[in-house]
């Protein structure tokens, strides 16, 4: 239950990140570009940080060869990106038609949810191990840690569900429908809580591998989508620094609350 109730609170700063979307009154292709190029810089970051990085200390900690499992883990994330969007094309060219805006569209939207969705279920699990291993009395689990790991999880949950509405909002998606699919990737987060704080000491000797997967998801869909559209506005150099201030806001939050 404390599990649950932690991570509907990091369920809550992801839809409190998605719902800026409402701030918007037009969409210019400047600022929207600015904020696709933003979005990749705060996923960068949080591919490292919030995944690479624990995925290897995890790793280590377990006596694993952490090197091979976290390269097993983030290329099979990336691999299976590039083979949904490889599989998506291909049944579009299968029904004979070509690939619309709409579609294209659609394939982005679901590329986005996808990755930050698998980039949550993994923070849903680190949680529920968390608040899970105070019933085993594990070695460093205290209540104070857990809650600690909860708050800095949801802070960063903040610029990741702006991470996905403002790109959607960038290719037309109405507001309503940017902000659902923006929080609706935070969902998982409870889900995932609670069966981390069930299977606590099975799902441990998984995460690395978990952490690892959804930062190769996440980096696929970054060089793959988010930089490239980005790119395409006439002040590259500027689109670029915003990819900086995104990716330096949330590394000082994943640095500062550990």
């Amino acid at each position: 239950m404390q599990a649950f109730l932690a991570t509907l609170f990091t369920w809550g700063v992801t839809m409190l990140g998605a719902s800026i979307v409402f701030f918007f009154r037009e969409v210019k292709k400047g600022i929207m570009d600015a904020l696709l190029g933003f979005s990749a810089g705060v996923m960068i970051a949080a591919s490292f940080w919030s995944l690479l990085s624990p995925a290897i200390d995890m790793a280590n900690s377990m006596k694993m060869i952490s090197w091979l499992v976290v390269f097993l883990g983030f290329f099979s994330g990336g691999l299976l990106l590039f083979l949904g969007d490889k599989l998506y094309d291909f049944m579009q060219k299968k029904m004979r038609k070509r690939e619309s805006t709409t579609s294209h569209r659609l394939k982005r939207c679901l590329m986005l949810v996808f990755s930050i969705t698998l980039h949550n279920i993994p923070e849903g699990l680190v949680v529920g191990v968390a608040f899970g291993s105070l019933a085993y009395s594990l070695e460093g689990s205290t209540l104070a840690s857990a809650l600690t790991l909860a708050l800095g999880i949801g802070l960063q949950n903040f610029p990741e569900g702006s991470a996905v509405s403002l790109p959607l909002r960038r290719e037309g998606f109405s507001r309503k429908k940017a902000f659902f699919f923006g929080q609706l990737s935070g969902v998982v987060e409870p889900i995932a809580a609670i069966i981390g704080a069930i299977l606590v000491l099975k799902i441990q000797v998984l995460l690395p591998f978990l952490l690892a997967f959804a930062a190769g998801a996440m980096i696929y869909v970054v060089v793959e989508e988010l930089i490239p559209e980005s790119q395409s506005n006439k002040k590259k150099d500027l689109m670029a620094l915003f990819t900086l201030i995104g990716f330096s806001i949330m590394m000082i939050l994943d640095v500062a609350l550990g």
